[in-house]
């Protein structure tokens, strides 16, 4: 998609578009298709309603420090990522109805299916290519 208004629109209703999350320390894939909530109607609904999180999705969540999973269907991997784009905090498997401490160097969050950082060997420390 081009960066006209078809772009925030796919973005508005949480439509999935091609770009690609990469862990350049591990040379892996993480996502390839993205949602990203940035306004705050996008940040509010996350992943709230989603019956489902398929390999290869991701939705990104800026600005951001702590994330709930309220709600939520299923477990999720969540990385807290600082400004420069590297992994801060890994959480894996985060389950239903929890609460996240607050990382106050964290500029976005980016959840995932839950076991992606475990196939993808993704660490603290490591940096992302978004």
């Amino acid at each position: 998609m081009s960066q006209s208004g078809d772009t925030l629109f796919a973005e508005a209703k949480g439509v999935p578009f091609d770009m690609k999350i990469i862990n350049k320390t591990k040379n892996t894939t993480l996502s390839d298709k993205v949602i990203i909530a940035d306004t705050p109607l996008t940040r509010l609904k996350g992943l709230l309603g989603k019956k489902e999180f398929k390999n290869g999705e991701a939705l990104i969540i800026k600005p951001c420090n702590s994330i709930h999973t309220f709600f939520m269907r299923f477990a999720i991997d969540v990385l807290f990522v600082g400004k420069d784009n590297r992994v801060i905090k890994v959480l894996q498997r985060l389950m239903p109805f929890r609460l996240t401490p607050v990382y106050f160097h964290s500029r976005l969050v980016i959840e995932l299916p839950a076991g992606t950082l475990e196939t993808t060997s993704t660490r603290e420390g490591d940096t992302l290519l978004l």
